[in-house]
C-alpha cells in the first residue's frame, strides 16, 4: 500500500534533512511532517485528527526511545493502528530480535549508508 501521509521522528537534524530531500525526490504529492522531539509528536498525534499512514521513527533518541514510543502508541486506541518502521543504525538482525524479546512486532530498516539506497527504500513504499 502506498503511503501518502507520512511522519518522521528523529532527533538528527542532518538525518531529518535527508529523510526530507528523500522523500520530495520520490513523491512531491506525499504529505509530509518532521518532528525532532519524540515526546512532542506524541502530544501532536494524541491531539490530531489527520493521522499520519505511516510514522518512520528513529530507535537512539533521549529521553523515550522508539521503543517507549511505541508502546505508548499501541496503548492508544486512536494511534495504535498507524503503520511504523524503525528506521536506525543498529543492525537489523539485532534489532529484531531486541524487538521480538520485548513483545513488540515492527518493522525495521538499518538507515542506509547512501541516499540513493533511502530513495529506494521509500520508493516501494511511498
Amino acid at each position: 500500500m502506498p503511503y501518502k501521509n507520512i511522519l518522521l521522528i528523529d532527533d538528527d537534524i542532518d538525518d531529518m534533512q535527508l529523510f526530507t530531500e528523500a522523500v520530495q525526490a520520490v513523491n512531491r504529492d506525499v504529505v509530509y511532517r518532521a518532528e525532532l522531539n519524540p515526546s512532542r509528536a506524541y502530544e501532536q498525534l494524541a491531539a490530531s485528527e489527520d493521522l499520519p499512514d505511516i510514522i518512520f521513527l528513529d530507535y537512539n533518541m533521549p529521553v523515550v526511545n522508539g521503543l517507549e514510543f511505541i508502546k505508548r502508541m499501541r496503548n492508544a486506541e486512536k494511534l495504535k493502528n498507524i503503520d511504523v518502521i524503525v528506521l536506525s543504525t543498529p543492525p537489523e538482525e539485532v534489532m529484531v530480535q531486541w524487538f521480538e524479546r520485548n513483545n513488540t512486532v515492527v518493522k525495521y530498516i538499518s538507515k542506509p549508508n547512501t541516499f540513493e539506497e533511502l530513495k529506494e527504500i521509500l520508493a516501494g513504499l511511498i
